[in-house]
């Protein structure tokens, strides 16, 4: 019996060591000090530091990594970061198509520069090709700190802006504040939001267009959906710990009640980009079912999810990508967003891709990228875009 206790207490504590060494190998990476190098000072835009980048940057390029001023949605200021890359053969002012990027997760080390900032970008090499600039905004609270304010969409948007004015002041490359909008998923959203703050917010960059793919558009029914899948479980997670985090009348309590409660803010704590999710997969395995004990619908959380819907005004020609095997956002809905659109009268051509899923959408073989790169080689020339809903 004491031999039998021995071994007992021995796998207790190997179990206990391999489930607190899985959750330390699990957490993010810790952003580099530059990310906290500078202080939010100056207007928003003002470009703070610039240092060489070469993390995944492709052969013939070449990049950097920028620290620049933004705004948060209550107005107060914030740093944040971004990369920038162009072709080596590039010569001249230069045009940039600022990304917009999607879930990576709400910790500052689950930023795009600091864990792959190509990942799931549609015609990387199509766009260096053309001799445009690649510009990719973490958004707050990604790199840097402040807190990340997930699929809140005017957060997301001031940041998207002021990376381009930031970008324009750059010595290294001349950029000129004239953009394209690239965006997909949450980062479509955030392409979106862009789009309708742009006049008020940065009159002084010129927002010619916006592409975005597979957008995160009518969230209640996104985080309806998200209930069934283990993705989905996570986004939701990210979103309700930042809706928390953003909006005082959100709390955690009120939709998930008893040990789910900080099981979901420690899956708030990871990113989603590689294996390490799997550690949050394995704690969902301890919650099943939804997630949520109370649905947002009714409650604050649904009043604020209608408010981020990004429902225009658009000034400019709107691209919506969508695969119709999309199974995260899903065709339907967003064909029914589109159409609420197209009533409205915005210049918008949608686009559906059969046999296409959510990450297929924006593969480097994706079939999206003919179309992608003429829509947006046509904003650049100025070219008149007639709307097309599809």
């Amino acid at each position: 019996m004491r031999r039998f206790l021995v071994v007992l207490v021995v796998v207790l504590i190997v179990a206990v060591g391999l489930v607190v060494g899985g959750w330390l190998l699990a957490r993010p990476d810790q952003p580099a000090a530059f990310y906290t190098s500078a202080r939010a000072e100056g207007a928003p835009g003002a470009l703070l530091a610039v240092e060489p980048y070469d993390f995944d940057v492709p052969d013939g390029a070449k990049g950097w990594r920028i620290i620049y001023v933004t705004t948060r949605i209550d107005g107060s200021p914030a740093v944040a970061s971004a990369v920038v890359m162009v072709s080596e053969a590039a010569t001249g002012p230069l045009l940039p198509v600022t990304w917009a990027h999607g879930t990576n997760g709400t910790a500052p080390g689950c930023a795009p520069s600091v864990v792959g900032p190509l990942k799931n970008v549609p015609a990387v090499a199509e766009l260096l090709a053309e001799g445009w600039v690649y510009l990719a905004p973490d958004y707050v609270g990604l790199g840097t700190e402040g807190g990340h304010a997930y699929l809140v969409g005017e957060d997301a948007a001031r940041a998207v802006l002021d990376a381009v004015r930031a970008a324009a002041q750059m010595t290294e490359v001349e950029i000129l504040p004239r953009t394209v909008v690239w965006g997909h998923s949450q980062g479509g959203h955030a392409a979106l939001w862009t789009g309708m703050l742009a006049r008020t917010y940065a009159p002084d960059v010129e927002v010619l267009g916006i592409a975005a793919q597979a957008p995160a558009t009518n969230l209640p029914a996104l985080v309806e959906g998200a209930q069934d899948g283990l993705f989905g479980k996570i986004v939701s997670s990210f979103l309700l710990h930042a809706f928390a985090e953003t909006y005082d009348d959100v709390r955690v309590a009120d939709y998930v009640s008893g040990y789910r409660a900080p099981l979901l803010q420690d899956i708030a704590a990871r990113c989603a980009v590689d294996a390490r999710v799997m550690y949050s997969v394995a704690e969902l395995a301890l919650m099943p079912g939804d997630l949520f004990s109370t649905m947002p619908e009714g409650m604050p959380l649904g009043a604020r999810l209608v408010e981020n819907i990004p429902v225009g005004p658009f000034e400019m020609p709107v691209f919506i990508a969508q695969g119709i095997e999309d199974e995260i956002v899903l065709e339907p809905i967003q064909t029914a967003f589109v159409a609420g659109l197209c009533d409205a009268g915005v210049n918008l051509t949608y686009r559906r891709y059969e046999g296409l899923q959510h990450v297929s959408l924006v593969a480097p073989d994706s079939v999206l990228t003919v179309e992608l790169i003429a829509w947006t080689r046509a904003r650049f020339a100025g070219e008149a875009s007639e709307a097309d809903c599809g």
